[in-house]
């Protein structure tokens, strides 16, 4: 029996067939990612601190960040129901700084506004 040969021999063949093949790939479920991570922190302004009275509360997320992390973290970690959840990308940016006309580097950021229901908060302070 040669090793290269193109020719099926039929002993290997019935072996093959008679040995399945087991995956042990599982899928990914929604509890595997860790939320904790996905925001990094609150935004505390004084534009923010309005919005709290409105049910709208800013923070402060990763760079990968989704919409769906976003409100699964808030869930979460605050124990309440998002209505709506808007992500702003803020990009790095060079500009001049103060007296000496020298160009300094801005990081960028990811934001997010997250909006509840009526009569449910969030105690970020």
């Amino acid at each position: 029996m040669p090793f290269f040969s193109r020719k099926k021999s039929p002993e290997t063949t019935a072996v093959a067939t008679a040995t399945p093949v087991v995956s042990a790939v599982k899928k990914a479920l929604a509890t595997d990612r860790n939320l904790t991570s996905v925001i990094v922190g609150p935004r505390l302004t004084e534009k923010t601190v309005a919005q709290g009275d409105r049910n709208v509360y800013a923070f402060t997320v990763r760079r990968d960040a989704t919409k769906y992390l976003v409100r699964d973290a808030i869930k979460a970690l605050y124990s309440v129901t998002p209505v709506k959840v808007n992500i702003v990308n803020k990009l790095p940016a060079k500009r001049l700084s103060g007296s000496k006309s020298r160009m300094i580097k801005v990081p960028g950021m990811k934001k997010a506004y997250v909006y509840l229901k009526k009569g449910e908060t969030i105690n970020l302070v």
